[in-house]
This record gives C-alpha cells, structure tokens and sequence, in this order.
C-alpha cells in the first residue's frame, strides 16, 4: 500500500503565547530548598509543554461521542518500483508515468530513475521558501539522474528504459500534488522468436512478501523472477515454489541476498524444481529488507508476459480481462495452506454469471497447485461463449472458506502465431484506479466486471503525452455481468494516454486493459488490472488531552 508521509501538516496556530520564563535562582527564593527548585522547574517545564500543545492543536476535533472517528488524508509520497526489462538483445521497453487529475495537493515532483548502486534513490525535494507549485501547474526540479519525470498532473509521460540484454530495475518516486494515484507502466516488445511477444507490467511498491500462480520449469518456458533492491539496506530473499505434488525444498533457493541498488533476475531451472515441472506457484519472501518481484515468463514462439503478482490469498478470487477472441485459457490455483479447496468455476458474460461447461469445479489439495485448461478454438466458444469476461473462483460450500491464489494465462491467436497473458486475482478500482499507458487506434480495450450488483463507473482519459484533449465517459455495467469496450480517446491524441477509472455508485467493480497491437504478423497483446490506487489513507482523529504529559 502506498503510505503516506505523516508530517505533521501546516496549520496557522492561533494567536496563543506560551509562558515566558526566566531563568530560577535559588538564592533568590526565601527559605528556599532544593525540593522546592524542583517543583518550580517542573512546574515551568508542564507550563512549556502545555503552551506547545496549546499552539499545535489537532487538524480535526474528535468525535464528541467519544467513537474514535476517523477522517481521510491524501498520500503525500509514492514509491514505486519496475522489474528489470526482459527484452534480449533486440527488444524495446517502453516506460509511462501518470498522475491522475483531481487532487487537492500542490508541490511536489514526480520522476524515474534506474535502479543502480549509485543512484539507488531519489530524494525527495528539500523544503523550499519559494511559493508552490499549483497541482495544475509546474513539477519541482527532478534529480539529476532521472530517466522520466512529470511536469504536470493529469498528463503522462513516456520514454524508453534502458536497453540490452542487462537492464536493470527501476524506482519511481512521488511526492506532494503528484503522489495520490501516481502510476507507472512498462510495457516491453519483442520480435525474435525467442521471448517472442508483448510483455506489460504495472510497476508496484516494494514489499516482503508476493504470491505467483503460473511459472513454469518445463518444455520451452524460460521463466525469471525479478528482485529489485531499491532501498539503501540489504535484501535477504527466499523462493518457495509449490507444484502439483507439494512444497519443493531447495537449498538453491533460499537466502538470496539482494544487494542495495541491485537488479537479480533468477532463472527458473528444472534443477531448482528437482526435474521439470508444468506449472508452479513461487512465493517471495523478503526475510530482511525489502524488494520490488515479479515472475517473467516466455514460451518460445507461443508468447511471453509478466506474471503479476496476486492479491492477498482470499476464499474467492475474480481475474478480469478476458478477451473475447480467446483461444485458450489455462487456469492455475494453487492452496497456501493446511486446507484443501472445492471451488466452483463461474465466467462473467454480457448478461452475468454463468459455468462453464465440463469445468464447473476444482478440487485443490492443500500445499500444492492444480490447473484446468477451459477451452480451445479460435474464439474461445467452449468456455466464453466468444464474450469478453471475468473468471470468478468461490469455494462450493460457503462455510468452507480456505485461501488460494490463482492466475489465467490466456491465449490468442492469427494465421498460426501466437501470444500470452497472465490475468491474476485482483482487487476493486474501489472510489479510483488508474492505467498510465494506452495507445490509440484502438489499441486498448477495456474490461469491465461488476461482481456484486449492478455499477456506474466513470472513465477519464487523460491529455495524450504529446498532446490533446481530456475525455470523460460514464458506463453502466449490470449486476455480475462484464461490459467490454474501446478506451476512450482524447480528443485530437498525440502520443499515449492515461485512464482512471472511478466508481460512481453501485456495487464494487474489478477492471483490466488490454494492449494489442500487429508486430509482424504476430497478435501481441498484453492486459493489466486496474486496482484502487488508495491515494487517500484514514487518519485517527485526535484530541488535546494535556493529562498525557503528567506522568502518574
């Protein structure tokens, strides 16, 4: 979660003056003694500390009921952070920064720069006397080693990563006006046929702990997990994988120290997995420090993608972004936990929930990973019914609630090639989400699922990075049903584009983009969730209570 920075905010005290006090002479004091200097100095130090917490009152009352009420404040810093591209000698990366408008900070920056031993942070801006910068108006100067920054909310930038075979990471950094909802795609293409296809992620904050559904050690997969150290401490990091038989323990595997600054992308070798294995779940455990991870993965000339990692393991998962020209979908789930799993297998369509036939449930044993391929052709008829979907898992008995992960990788194809992408459990755009990069002509579909009851969701494309004119659409999306449309465009675009996405009432809604575009003949394509960009945190409401300084 993106947290923010809990300086105390700058609020005009009121016209209060704290005691003034003099020095205490003891000679000065008739009968004088030392336990009576004492007290005095107390006293004067109770009268300091009441004067202060006088002049600093909180931001907001408290309840008068007494119920601990809380109010909201919007992030003021945003730290995210990009795999390292997995693009051969041959491919292209390309990076997008957005800050979504509608905010009600000023100041600020926003700016990207590589992951290195010598640049492994940006800092945020020194405080400065000069007049802010409106929210509309002017980024702060970026630091000197910035490969993108942002010069005003509400328009994306984009530029290239770094490129070669070795390219490391990323660390993207938001402060003030340009924090709340602040995101970052990379999205990377390849031509040669191995790692062929179109690879996109949505950059994330470091953390200690991720889940993957989906790797693979078999047949042509050639897969990594990325770790990107991008604090000033050391990462002490540990793989868990889990296949269709269990835990596979492997010394190999654990503690991987990730230096500060560093880039490690860590192949997947059958020996690690002790012969291959089809389809695996890998577990990032971070046991000191913390890393940015994401699971890549190519299958020769049939695809590559990003693996993004999953939501928080939970009794029911929804994957939003189910094309509608799908050829293939093969579903992985894997168990954490002591628990086996029953679940039930529903598609979200045009007109609601429906089960697919022949795959209406699976069973999951607990420790270890199960699959189900749903369907075959070249539309996807088998399971879809060729509609654009969501694929919901939910355990067959409700009063048996046990976590999972899960993930989908999806399958197009034209004139005999192909490419992939990984779809995993998600989470709702909540009151915002945002994408950073969409292209026009088409290009980007969006996938709208409405879990519970019926939506409205509204749709804001932002200026094109080059240039344009801001759209706004509002949608309403049925009760468990899946709308999927073009992205709106600027008006007069020129260059790519952002999308948020806000729920304007209704019941929760999952979103996905997908990005697909011709590179030879060959379909790429590659989708991503869109999450609640939690840009605003509930902050305690507080009361003066001057007894806290008297110590009983």
């Amino acid at each position: 979660m993106k947290k923010p920075n809990l300086k105390a905010p700058n609020i005009k005290a009121p016209n209060l003056k704290a005691p003034s006090l003099k020095s205490l002479n003891p000679a000065a004091l008739a009968g004088g003694s030392r336990t009576g200097t004492s007290l005095l100095a107390a006293a004067a130090v109770l009268a300091v500390g009441l004067g202060i917490a006088e002049l600093r009152p909180p931001v907001t009352p408290a309840a008068a009921d007494g119920s601990g009420a809380v109010t909201t404040a919007q992030v003021e810093r945003t730290s995210l952070v990009c795999p390292q591209p997995l693009q051969g000698l041959t491919g292209s990366t390309n990076l997008t920064l957005l800050t979504p408008a509608g905010g009600s900070a000023t100041g600020g920056s926003a700016s990207l720069s590589d992951v290195t031993p010598q640049a492994v942070a940006p800092a945020a801006p020194a405080p400065s006397t000069a007049p802010s910068a409106s929210a509309s108006g002017a980024a702060a100067a970026a630091p000197s080693d910035a490969r993108l920054a942002l010069t005003k909310v509400g328009v994306p930038v984009t530029g290239p990563a770094f490129t070669g075979d070795i390219a490391p990471g990323a660390l993207a950094v938001a402060t003030g006006a340009y924090a709340p909802g602040f995101t970052v795609t990379q999205t990377t293409t390849v031509t040669d046929q191995r790692g062929l296809g179109m690879s996109g992620i949505n950059c994330a904050p470091s953390g200690t702990n991720f889940w993957f559904a989906g790797a693979s050690t078999a047949g042509d997969r050639v897969d990594y997990v990325s770790l990107v150290n991008a604090d000033t401490v050391p990462a002490v990091v540990d793989l868990k994988l889990y296949g269709d038989k269990g835990p596979i323990d492997n010394d190999a595997t654990t503690g991987i120290t990730v230096a500060p600054g560093a880039s490690q992308a860590v192949l997947l070798l059958p020996n690690l997995t002790k012969g291959p294995v089809n389809d695996l779940a890998v577990q990032v455990i971070a046991r000191s420090g913390r890393v940015g991870a994401a699971v890549h993965t190519a299958d020769g000339s049939k695809g590559a993608d990003w693996i993004p990692a999953s939501a928080d393991p939970a009794a029911s998962v929804v994957m939003p972004g189910l094309p509608a020209d799908t050829a293939t979908a093969h579903l992985v789930v894997a168990v954490p936990g002591d628990d086996d799993a029953d679940l039930k297998i529903q598609i979200s369509g045009k007109n609601g929930w429906f089960t697919p036939a022949g795959h209406e449930t699976i069973h999951v044993k607990a420790g270890m990973v199960a699959i189900a391929d749903l369907g075959t052709g070249t539309r996807g008829e088998g399971f879809t019914r060729g509609e654009v979907g969501a694929l919901r898992l939910t355990p067959t008995d409700p009063a048996h609630q046990t976590p999972i992960v899960a993930s989908l990788r999806v399958d197009r194809t034209k004139d005999g090639k192909s490419d992939a992408a990984w779809i995993t459990g998600s989470i709702p755009v909540g009151k915002r989400a945002s994408i950073a990069e969409n292209r026009g002509g088409g290009a980007s579909t969006l996938y709208l699922t409405s879990t519970g009851a019926a939506s409205k969701v509204k749709l804001t494309s932002s200026a094109g990075s080059g240039g344009g004119t801001p759209a706004t659409k509002e949608v309403d999306v049925p009760a468990g049903a899946t709308v999927g449309m073009p992205v709106p465009e600027p008006g007069g675009l020129n260059g790519v584009f952002g999308l948020t996405v806000e729920t304007v009432s209704g019941g929760p809604v999952v979103a996905a983009r997908m990005l697909a575009v011709d590179g030879k003949g060959v379909p790429m394509f590659t989708i991503q969730a869109l999450r609640d960009d939690h840009s605003t945190v509930r902050v305690p409401q507080a009361d003066q209570e001057p007894g806290l300084l008297v110590r009983p």
